[in-house]
């Protein structure tokens, strides 16, 4: 009987926040089971926020020791089963030294062969199927429910935030009560990028329709942007450096909006139930058939198909998407 799970996603944000609807099949399935996700330690937060979720391990700092000790931590939990969501050799090799009962992984990583003992054949790349459905055909491995849609789905994997935000963000909630929206116009290199000056114009228009505007975005996205625009987004309150991961949990649950391309902050928004408008080029992988929010989400994406999308960093195809397609979403809800 499998009683202790362990689900490895050590990539980003986003990534995990897709990963979770396979703590709830596991939960409905099982009885009496408990799911571990090993992830990297920015994700802490995102895992604290998962209800479902009944134990975390700090990739971070796992991976610094030596190879004998990561065994022996491993050893130490007695998990029945581990899946490998996210291929890492490392930890491949170590559950398998851990001698871990039940080790899922998919056949198109050569090193799966030598270390996993239920092999899936499964082809992300190439799939017209969503992360989320792609994470949950794992589980057939585990003899359980793999076939979802994506309504199906969307009742699965959401947070509920745990921080308490400060009192100069807690004013700003409170200041008036016009709608709250966020723009999160960067993504670390994990996406294309809309434009700034279409978010710049869309903060505009925003604030023309009594929308609270807030820009959020870590202190290095700030200076890049301060850079493009030679000043600050106007019409908005920039808030970008000034959150914790935990504390940006809470504060876009008080929000009625968040509007980014494909990244960790439009999931994490999805996952607590608020409006999310994600912006897309029309390229797999990173097209929204494989990345788009699971819940209150509305996905703009241009139709067409983009040769040179894969080949340049300079196609404009997210630019055809106009601030005036994202404010008629907003203004209909």
């Amino acid at each position: 009987m499998l009683q202790k799970i362990l689900i490895s996603r050590t990539d980003a944000i986003g990534d995990l926040i897709l990963t979770l609807p396979m703590v709830d099949v596991i939960k409905q399935n099982i009885a009496d089971a408990k799911v571990f996700i090993l992830a990297q330690n920015y994700n802490k937060s995102i895992v604290q926020s998962a209800p479902l979720v009944d134990g975390f391990i700090d990739w971070t700092e796992l991976e610094k020791q030596k190879e004998s000790d990561i065994i022996a931590e491993l050893q130490k939990q007695n998990f029945d089963a581990i899946i490998n969501v996210f291929p890492n050799k490392k930890i491949a090799k170590a559950s398998k030294q851990a001698a871990i009962p039940i080790r899922i992984g998919t056949s198109h990583r050569y090193y799966h062969w030598l270390t996993c003992n239920r092999l899936i054949n499964l082809s992300r790349k190439k799939s017209n199927l969503h992360e989320a459905q792609l994470n949950i055909m794992l589980l057939k491995k585990l003899n359980i429910p793999s076939e979802f849609t994506l309504d199906e789905i969307k009742k699965f994997g959401r947070i509920i935030p745990f921080a308490k935000l400060p009192d100069e963000i807690n004013l700003l909630i409170n200041k008036s009560s016009n709608r709250k929206i966020i723009l999160h116009p960067k993504s670390k290199g994990s996406a294309k990028n809309w434009n700034i000056f279409n978010f710049m114009k869309l903060a505009e228009i925003l604030y023309k329709n009594n929308f609270d505007v807030f820009i959020t975005g870590t202190a290095e996205e700030s200076d890049l942007i301060r850079t493009e625009l030679g000043s600050k987004i106007p019409n908005a309150t920039d808030l970008m450096g000034k959150l914790t991961l935990s504390e940006l949990i809470t504060f876009i649950s008080k929000c009625d909006f968040l509007v980014a391309c494909s990244t960790g902050p439009l999931h994490i928004g999805a996952a607590l139930g608020i409006n999310v408008i994600g912006l897309y080029p029309p390229i797999r992988p990173m097209h929204p058939v494989r990345w788009r929010p699971i819940g209150n989400a509305n996905v703009l994406c241009a139709n067409k198909e983009c040769s040179i999308c894969r080949k340049s960093a300079n196609c404009k195809c997210i630019d055809e998407i106009s601030p005036e397609q994202v404010l008629k979403i907003i203004l209909d809800k």
